[in-house]
């Protein structure tokens, strides 16, 4: 069920039967929306996918509804709408002050982080080249490296506070790294990258002359306070090597806009724009008007914004321990990484998410479908909680049978 990242040999379809792509035979269907597909099926409680169950602010609704009665309904500039560009541009420099971004030549706008990332990687990346990834990892970035060609090299998070071993970091750069994939906050742990972890990337991204693509979707979900999260491009040293991805999606609940976009120097933009204009051609422009809005929300939005996460975190992580799940509380993003021993000591994550789903109604993630090796994640699997309180509440009446079932 989990996806490969690397094959010994190319694979070959048996014979008489229809002809794939070697790529495409090294990685499965996402594991996560098969989760969903399968919670939709039996009326469960959906704490698998990483989508909000209550509206987006109504200043974003109002701009994109707004939008389609001035008939803004043909292509935006394929790389976004000019007043989009300018508002990102203003928002990354209040929040983050001393970090400049010139909208017409370092901003790419894309169709949501996913195909920010993919269009980065086939921008920037030849086949053959290596690029190091944090393992667990969320399950995008591995067929996102084998499409682009890429050798993926894999580091360790180590459990329970999924820390950077400094060594193996050290080990896994070479002269063929091309990239760092960064996802700070991290999906599927929770992990916020300290600043000294970054410097070290930092040192060895210098001394290999290696990018980095940064996803900061959660940016702004962070439980640590202001300065909680460093976006990667403001460390010295990186500045000029980091392609920043981003989007709509999370930070004001409208997954299904897939607004997204890329900030990077003027040569990276260049090339990732050409990709982009030849994956989708450009975002969807009434909603590009929605995202001006965003932009244009004030600070107490995000305030506000940590403070009700961190409220659903807190709730959730009550009940899960209750059940008997042990992890550690997340500092980023909306997911809560659990160590399912106590309840499941055989180990099979696959077949504790399924029976969760159908006999106790709550969907969750297999673990195995965030490491490299599925073996390394058979005790492990992920709820989420992007979710109002008495869908969480739901959640967790439901699962004080889970002790039975596995019982």
């Amino acid at each position: 069920m989990a996806e490969q990242t690397t094959a010994s040999a190319s694979p070959r379809a048996p014979a008489n039967q229809p002809r794939i792509s070697a790529k495409a035979m090294t990685f499965t269907e996402s594991v996560i929306r098969e989760m969903t597909r399968l919670a939709l099926v039996h009326g469960a409680v959906n704490l698998a996918q990483g989508f909000p169950d209550f509206s987006c602010p109504q200043e974003l609704k109002d701009a994109a509804k707004a939008a389609i009665d001035a008939d803004v309904n043909q292509y935006a500039i394929t790389w976004g709408a000019a007043e989009f560009r300018a508002e990102i541009a203003a928002k990354v420099a209040r929040t983050y002050p001393g970090w400049t971004v010139d909208p017409e030549r370092e901003i790419c706008v894309t169709c949501g982080s996913t195909e920010a990332m993919i269009a980065t990687m086939l921008a920037l990346v030849d086949p053959g080249d290596e690029v190091i990834m944090f393992d667990p990892y969320y399950e995008n970035y591995g067929p996102d490296t084998i499409l682009s060609g890429a050798v993926p090299k894999l580091v360790r998070l180590h459990a329970p506070d999924w820390s950077i071993d400094p060594a193996e970091l050290r080990a896994a750069f070479s002269d063929r790294t091309r990239a760092i994939i960064l996802n700070t906050p991290h999906n599927p742990t929770g992990k916020v990258l300290r600043r000294e972890e970054l410097e070290l990337v930092a040192e060895l991204c210098q001394r290999h002359d290696t990018l980095v693509f940064t996803d900061e979707i959660y940016e702004h979900i962070q439980y640590l306070g202001p300065g909680g999260h460093i976006p990667p491009a403001t460390i010295p040293g990186l500045e000029d090597r980091t392609v920043t991805i981003n989007a709509l999606s999370k930070t004001y609940a409208v997954t299904g806009w897939r607004v997204g976009w890329t900030i990077a120097p003027p040569a990276y933009t260049s090339a990732i724009r050409k990709v982009h204009d030849f994956l989708t051609v450009g975002a969807a422009a009434p909603l590009q008007a929605g995202g001006v809005a965003a932009m244009r929300l004030p600070a107490e939005y995000y305030t506000g914004l940590a403070e009700q996460y961190r409220a659903r975190r807190d709730l959730l992580c009550a009940s899960l321990t209750a059940t008997g799940f042990t992890f550690r509380p997340p500092d980023g993003a909306y997911y809560v990484m659990c160590d399912t021993r106590a309840i499941d000591p055989a180990g099979d994550d696959v077949a504790l998410t399924r029976r969760m789903i159908t006999e106790v109604g709550v969907a969750a993630v297999p673990g195995s479908s965030f490491f490299a090796n599925p073996a390394d994640g058979r005790h492990i699997i992920r709820f989420g909680y992007p979710k109002r309180h008495e869908t969480l509440r739901a959640a967790a009446d439901r699962l004080t049978g889970l002790a039975q079932l596995i019982g």
